[in-house]
């Protein structure tokens, strides 16, 4: 029996894929426990018709990151923070302070996690910071850090 598969199942495959089983496991398992439906012509082009609608949305996903991207990368971001002798900080900057500065000034929400940097910014200067917005598409934002 054709089943289309609702939920990963573990030993048969993944979801929206299309499998061979048992009519016993399909009625008895599959279809109680919600994991799968039969594989009729209607559920197969609803099947095809959510996998298309499931491409375009990723491309224009993937458009918004790509355009996101242009974007940070013309911009400089400039934080202000105290500093000693040397250009050395009193404390240092983090990838949360960075995303807060960006939401605050510029409007553009990114999830501090999304942010490159393994340790935090201790020292006056430029940075560049990559960013990672989809996983085809690494934007680079310059963070200027300015003693007070």
């Amino acid at each position: 029996m054709k089943v289309i598969l609702l939920k990963d199942v573990k030993g048969q495959g993944k979801k929206g894929e299309v499998k061979e089983v048992s009519e016993g496991y399909a009625q008895n398992f599959l279809f109680k426990q919600n994991l799968a439906k039969p594989a009729t012509d209607g559920n197969i082009k609803t099947l095809d018709l959510q996998k298309q609608s499931e491409v375009k949305k990723k491309e224009r996903e993937k458009e918004n990151a790509v355009a996101l991207g242009e974007r940070l990368g013309e911009l400089t971001l400039v934080m202000k923070h105290k500093a000693g002798e040397g250009g050395r900080l009193f404390g240092s900057i983090t990838t949360k302070q960075i995303a807060e500065a960006l939401e605050k000034t510029h409007k553009i929400v990114i999830d501090k996690r999304k942010m490159l940097r393994d340790e935090p910014i201790r020292n006056i200067g430029t940075i560049n910071v990559p960013i990672k917005l989809h996983h085809d598409v690494t934007a680079t934002l310059k963070v200027e850090i300015v003693g007070e």
